[in-house]
C-alpha cells in the first residue's frame, strides 16, 4: 500500500521525539552497503540489532520510505544513511533529524576524493563504495561514530574495524591483479546508469552509462544512438545490465547496436545500488565486488 509522504514524514517526526525503547542498542542502515560494514564493525556484540532498509535489488535513488520503515527509523538509536543524495528524498528527512542520531557515512571524505556529478558545487557522485580505498576511509569514520555510541565496545570496534580494512586492500589488490588482464582498448564498461565512474577511476576502466549518476535521470532515443554508436565504432563486446535497475534501457541499446551491424553481448548483471539475494554469493559485500570483476573479466577478457 502506498503512503502519502508528507504524511508519512510527519509520522516519522513525531514518533522520533520519543526515545527508542528496546532492550538491543538498534542500528538501521538504508543501504545493504552500510550494513554489512556495521555488522562486521561489530561483530562479537550482541546486545544490538542492525537492519538494513533496502535489500536486493533495490534502487535507492527511488526508494520511498514504508509504514514499516518508520517505525524502523522511529526506534533507531542510531541511523547510517550513505548521504550525497544518494538516497533522494529520504535525505531531506535525515537532515531534520539530531545530528547525534543520524550518521551520513559518505560524507566523511573530501571534495578530493569526490567525483563531480555535474557543473553544480558539492553534487558529487554517491557510488563510492566502488573505489575500496574510499570504502576504508568511510570504514574508518564509521569506526569513530560506533566507538562514540559504544564506548563499552571501543576496543572490539577497532579490531573488527582494522580486520575489514585488511580485507579491502586485499580486494583492492586482486581487482587491480584480474582487470588488468583485460587490454586497455577493451576495458570498457558499458551499464544502464552511471554507477561504476569511482571503479572506473580506481580499476583504469572506461566507463559509459546510459543515464545519469542517478536513474531519476532523464534519457531518450537520442541517448541510446549516442550510446549505439559509440559501442559500434569502439567495437566494444559487451554491455552490462544492473540487479536494482530494469533491463530494458540496455536491450534497447543492444538492438541499436545490432541494427548497425555491430554483434553485442550481453555481458551480464552487474551488482550497482544494492548486493546480491541470499544465498547468491554477492550477499554480503566483499563477494557483491567479487562477483561484479568476475562478471566484467569474463565478458571483456
Amino acid at each position: 500500500m502506498k503512503v502519502w509522504w508528507p504524511l508519512l514524514f510527519v509520522a516519522f517526526l513525531i514518533s522520533c521525539e520519543e526515545a527508542p525503547n528496546s532492550n538491543k542498542y538498534q542500528i538501521v542502515c538504508t543501504t545493504g552497503m552500510l550494513a554489512d560494514m556495521t555488522t562486521a564493525l561489530c561483530q562479537g556484540i550482541d546486545s544490538l540489532d542492525i537492519q538494513a532498509l533496502m535489500g536486493p535489488g533495490t534502487d535507492p535513488h527511488l526508494y520511498k520510505a514504508s509504514q514499516a520503515d518508520v517505525f524502523a527509523l522511529s526506534r533507531a538509536n542510531l541511523i547510517v544513511f550513505n548521504g550525497l543524495h544518494l538516497e533522494g528524498k529520504m535525505a531531506k528527512l535525515f537532515h531534520k533529524l539530531p545530528e547525534g542520531r543520524v550518521y551520513p557515512a559518505a560524507e566523511v571524505l573530501s571534495g578530493n576524493d569526490l567525483i563531480n556529478a555535474s557543473t553544480y558545487q558539492q553534487a558529487y557522485d554517491p557510488h563510492v563504495w566502488f573505489d575500496l580505498s574510499l570504502w576504508s576511509k568511510i570504514c574508518s569514520g564509521l569506526e569513530d561514530k560506533l566507538q562514540e555510541k559504544l564506548p563499552q565496545h571501543k576496543e572490539l570496534i577497532a579490531i573488527n574495524a582494522e580486520k575489514y580494512r585488511a580485507g579491502l586492500a586485499n580486494l583492492h589488490n586482486w581487482a587491480l591483479k584480474e582487470l588488468s588482464q583485460i587490454p586497455k582498448e577493451q576495458r570498457v564498461l558499458v551499464t544502464a546508469h552511471d554507477a561504476f565512474k569511482y571503479f572506473g577511476r580506481a580499476y583504469q576502466v572506461e566507463v559509459k552509462g546510459l543515464q545519469g549518476i542517478s536513474t531519476t535521470a532523464e534519457f531518450g532515443l537520442r541517448d541510446i544512438s549516442d550510446l549505439a554508436e559509440f559501442i559500434s565504432s569502439r567495437e566494444i563486446k559487451a554491455v552490462f545490465v544492473e540487479s536494482s535497475v530494469s533491463p530494458r534501457a540496455i536491450e534497447a541499446v543492444r538492438e541499436a547496436v545490432k541494427r548497425k551491424g555491430w554483434d553485442l553481448e550481453m555481458g551480464g548483471e552487474l551488482y550497482s545500488d544494492a548486493m546480491g539475494p541470499p544465498q547468491s554469493g554477492a550477499d554480503h559485500f566483499f563477494g557483491m565486488f567479487r562477483s561484479n570483476v568476475e562478471t566484467i573479466l569474463s565478458a571483456l577478457k
